[in-house]
């Protein structure tokens, strides 16, 4: 059985993958790994971003880590073609309904950020952000023709009760691993859809998790508080959109989005997606400069979360975290290592 499926995808994404192979084989050297073509690249090979053999492969899988999808190569393409389809059809496939992004600001990257020191250091936030419903996926959708004149995009917000209890009970569990404190966030005061959100996650809070601080927050004073101060959180739960925004929010927070890993769970048992959340990058692609350490620390997570490696995930963090103090940076974060470089890097220090 294939331990980890890694999907390299677009833009940096085989540079940076190319660096979890790397410190897999030093960490893990006994892991079953598989690749498999996916985004724009599968586009060009298959003429669609997700085959069925790839979808059936991730489904088989432990984990499935993957690096970037996506660039303007593809941008003509038609709008179920695109890499960026390839990745809701990987997430609807694999029912990866809860998407957890931490934003955690390692001590030598404290003055990295664009706020001060004293209001990232130490930093230590979960984002849990529900990945299966939402605008991303509601119905109707399309641009249609007026008649008289003129065309109207139209985008449908819809979830349900067990969605959204589905991904509250994920915040909830995880905080109570923590520091026992949920944000949800949500825009109550003007959609229906935030209304039920608030409603559903307060009746489940009183149901089972009253032991967990709870609080709400409309989504924009969230991102407000994200930038003034982020230390008061510890969980923070919203929808596929807002969770989109606020979490590539926090992400800049951290010095970096090369920094930032991110998973996406199911149902117990089933495998998990693991992906860094900077995006195909592709006006640095194939220079050889991109951060490599999302990529790795979205590994960190996939030993953590599906394949029951928690030591060797111990040891990935501390090791990362030793490079960084020792120096190591790539352009993103000031410094002047090649993506290889940091990657060796991190293997010197494990």
């Amino acid at each position: 059985m294939t331990d980890l499926l890694l999907l390299p995808g677009d833009g940096i994404g085989p540079e940076v993958i190319a660096e979890v192979r790397k410190v897999a084989a030093a960490l893990t050297p006994n892991l079953a790994i598989e690749e498999a073509p996916f985004g724009g690249k599968s586009f060009d090979l298959h003429g669609t971003p997700l085959t069925d053999e790839t979808l059936a492969a991730a489904k088989a899988a432990k984990a499935v880590l993957m690096g970037a999808v996506g660039g303007p190569k593809w941008a003509s393409a038609p709008r179920d073609k695109r890499p960026e389809a390839g990745l809701l059809g990987l997430r609807s496939g694999m029912q990866v309904f809860a998407n957890l992004r931490p934003a955690l600001c390692f001590q030598p990257l404290a003055d990295a950020s664009t706020l001060k020191r004293e209001v990232v250091e130490g930093l230590d936030l979960m984002i849990v952000r529900e990945l299966t419903g939402g605008v991303y996926f509601g119905q109707p959708r399309g641009i249609e023709d007026l008649p008289g004149g003129g065309r109207r995009g139209i985008d449908t917000q819809v979830y349900t009760t067990a969605e959204i209890e589905r991904v509250s009970r994920v915040a909830f569990e995880l905080a109570r691993g923590r520091r026992n404190k949920v944000t949800s966030a949500e825009k109550s005061n003007v959609m229906e859809s935030g209304l039920l959100w608030r409603e559903v996650v307060e009746d489940l809070h009183k149901r089972e998790y009253a032991d967990v601080t709870l609080e709400h927050m409309l989504a924009d004073n969230a991102a407000m508080q994200l930038v003034k101060n982020p230390k008061q959180f510890d969980v923070m739960v919203t929808d596929n959109l807002f969770g989109d925004i606020l979490s590539d929010a926090a992400a800049q927070l951290t010095g970096s989005l090369g920094m930032l890993p991110s998973a996406a769970l199911g149902v117990p048992g089933a495998p998990g997606l693991y992906e860094p959340i900077h995006g195909s990058a592709p006006d640095i692609a194939g220079q050889g400069i991109a951060n490599p350490l999302a990529a790795i620390l979205s590994f960190e997570m996939a030993l953590r979360w599906s394949l029951e490696r928690s030591d060797e995930a111990d040891r990935l963090f501390a090791a990362v975290e030793k490079a960084l103090a020792g120096g190591a940076r790539t352009p993103d974060l000031g410094g002047k290592l090649t993506t290889a470089a940091m990657g060796d890097a991190v293997v010197a220090a494990l």
